[in-house]
C-alpha cells in the first residue's frame, strides 16, 4: 500500500498574493478546485476560495482581499483520518500541506485521499465493525486494543467517531474470528455496544459513499 505522503501534489504552484484577481479567476475557470493556497514571500497565508474569487474586482490583487483567505492546512505528519477531517471541516477539494517548520510542501486533492482510503485495511480487508461508547474519563485506546487481541482478534482499524463533553464513541474494525467474545469482553469492561456489523454492511456503505464522492468530484 502506498504511503499518504506519496499523494503530495505540486502540479500547480501556489498563488502569490501579488497576483491579480483576474489571473486567479482565470485559474479557477480552467482548474476545478474549490480553493487554492496563497503565499506571501514563501510563507503560506491561507487559501482563496473559488466562490469568493468570483466576487473580487479583477483589476485588484489578491493581497487586497487577504482578509477573506481561509487558514486551514494539514501537516506532513498527520494520518489519513486527520487529513480527511480537515477536508470535511473546510469543505474543500484540496488542502495545503505544511511541515513542522510551517514550510509549504504541496497539497492533497480529495480524489487522491479517497483513493488512498479505499486501499486502507480499514476498508479493504474483510472484518467486523463494533462501535462502543464509554465516558470520556474512562475510555482507553490501549485497553480497547488489549480487549480485541486477548480474544484472538486482530485490530484492522480504530478511531474516535463521535465525542462530546461526557462520552466518546469509538469505531473498531477487527477480523471476524472471535467477534462475539470481543463484544462480551467490551461489556465486561463497561463499554456500551452501540452497534455491531457482522456482515460488513457498514464497510460496504462507506465504500459506496466514497465511490460516489469520487464520481461526484470528477463530474
Amino acid at each position: 500500500m502506498r504511503q499518504l505522503s506519496e499523494y503530495i501534489n505540486n502540479d500547480f504552484k501556489p498563488i502569490s498574493n501579488n497576483e491579480s484577481v483576474r489571473e486567479i479567476q482565470d485559474f479557477f475557470t480552467e482548474i476545478n478546485y474549490s480553493h487554492f493556497p496563497v503565499m506571501d514571500n514563501e510563507v503560506y497565508i491561507g487559501s482563496v476560495s473559488a466562490v469568493d474569487a468570483e466576487t473580487f474586482e479583477p483589476q485588484k490583487r489578491i493581497s487586497d482581499y487577504r482578509y477573506s483567505l481561509e487558514g486551514f492546512f494539514v501537516r506532513t505528519t498527520m494520518n489519513w483520518m486527520d487529513v480527511l477531517e480537515v477536508f470535511a471541516r473546510s469543505n474543500a477539494t484540496i488542502v495545503p500541506i505544511l511541515d513542522e517548520t510551517n514550510t509549504y510542501v504541496g497539497y492533497y486533492e480529495m480524489t487522491d485521499i479517497i483513493k488512498f482510503l479505499n486501499e486502507t485495511p480499514f476498508l479493504k480487508e474483510t472484518g467486523g465493525i463494533i462501535i462502543v461508547e464509554k465516558p470520556v474519563a474512562d475510555y482507553s485506546m490501549s485497553q480497547i486494543t488489549q480487549i480485541v487481541e486477548s480474544n484472538n482478534g486482530k485490530l484492522l482499524g480504530v478511531f474516535v467517531s463521535e465525542a462530546n463533553a461526557e462520552k466518546v464513541q469509538v469505531t473498531i474494525k477487527t477480523t471476524l474470528g472471535g467477534i462475539n467474545e470481543i463484544i462480551q469482553s467490551f461489556r465486561r469492561y463497561n463499554y456500551e455496544i452501540i452497534s455491531e456489523h457482522h456482515e460488513d454492511d457498514y464497510l460496504n456503505t462507506l465504500k459506496e459513499r466514497s465511490e460516489y464522492l469520487d464520481k461526484y468530484l470528477n463530474i
